[in-house]
């Protein structure tokens, strides 16, 4: 099993102070209602064939009832797989989920058998920096662009029959690295079969469920007003930054952060390591609550001596105003 890079680091978490968040405001997310957690989470759906990402999306919004949803990238009509799709306000967490990564395994046809070693060895060169232009079928401009290959693993070869496991950085396509595959090996390839595997952290095991089993729930709680079951099948959207470096604040900066003031260095408690300037980071309550996304104005070792200065600048503001009290000074 292949690992994203995000699933190799090791983050230890500093502590600038010890600090405990008042039980009076907020929730951690494990407490939301349903109506909360149906504005602030992610159903992740096994796409089927022949639907398309949009119209699963659709689909989702009109079950549950929402006025809003949305999905991270597009699986072509026969692709089927993990399609995480935001709810309500999560709709503004599927920008900072592309920069998760991706899984899919893969069925690629070589045209002519090749030794084992010459395929694995070409196969091996695409991992790394590769240059694609978007296939003709493809919606997106056909122009060169860049792309990360993190891991191809060859899970079974059967004549001219390859099962691959792919990781790779979001817009990546796989049918044309399948095409370049078959063409540096001199024999061509395609592509037979795609399925998706992991969004970041979403999976095959994080609550992967269909249309169908959806529906079924939800049509339960209207007819029962038992939420146990509809509840059991939402992500908090907390779960779609797993990938982000986390910097918890004081219940005191919360308020200010909502209305969209800068983090500054007096309201953190703790932080995670490992990142730099402007990388995007998750701003976090005490209580593990996602207050907003934030891109970073210091790295994290400066951070750990700081007493003032502008930790991060936010560029999406998740939690609603007001759910934790205001505690700045107004002009008169």
């Amino acid at each position: 099993m292949g690992l994203l890079p995000f699933e190799k680091v090791k983050r230890e978490v500093i502590e600038k102070r010890e600090e405990e968040s008042n039980p009076s405001f907020g929730k951690p997310p494990e407490e939301r209602n349903l109506t909360e957690m149906l504005k602030f989470g992610f159903v992740n759906i096994d796409k089927p064939s022949g639907q398309s990402s949009h119209n699963v999306s659709y689909f989702v919004k009109r079950i549950l009832n929402l006025d809003k949803t949305g999905h991270p990238g597009i699986l072509d009509l026969k692709v089927t797989g993990v399609l995480p799709v935001a709810l309500q306000n999560s709709t503004k967490l599927i920008k900072p989920l592309l920069l998760a990564g991706k899984e899919y395994v893969c069925l690629m046809h070589l045209h002519s058998q090749v030794p084992f070693e010459k395929l694995r060895e070409a196969i091996l060169g695409f991992v790394g920096k590769i240059k694609q232009i978007p296939p003709v079928r493809a919606k997106a401009k056909r122009v060169e662009r860049e792309r990360e290959i993190y891991y191809i693993n060859i899970l079974e070869v059967e004549r001219k029959d390859v099962l691959l496991e792919i990781g790779c950085e979001s817009g990546t396509y796989i049918r044309k690295l399948c095409h370049d595959i078959g063409v540096k090996l001199g024999v061509g390839a395609h592509m037979v079969q795609l399925r998706r595997t992991k969004v970041g952290a979403f999976n095959e095991n994080t609550k992967l469920i269909t249309l169908h089993k959806l529906a079924a729930a939800y049509l339960s709680f209207k007819e029962s007003g038992n939420e146990k079951e509809i509840a059991e099948l939402i992500l908090p959207c907390e779960f779609s930054v797993a990938h982000l470096p986390k910097v918890y604040v004081s219940d005191t900066s919360v308020g200010a952060l909502t209305y969209g003031a800068p983090l500054m260095v007096p309201g953190v408690v703790k932080f995670e390591s490992g990142w730099e300037i402007n990388d995007i980071l998750a701003i976090m309550t005490l209580k593990g609550e996602l207050v907003a996304i934030a891109r970073a104005q210091m790295d994290w070792e400066s951070l750990i001596e700081a007493k003032k200065g502008i930790v991060a600048k936010l560029e999406r503001v998740i939690m609603p105003r007001d759910i934790y009290p205001r505690v700045w000074k107004k002009r008169k």
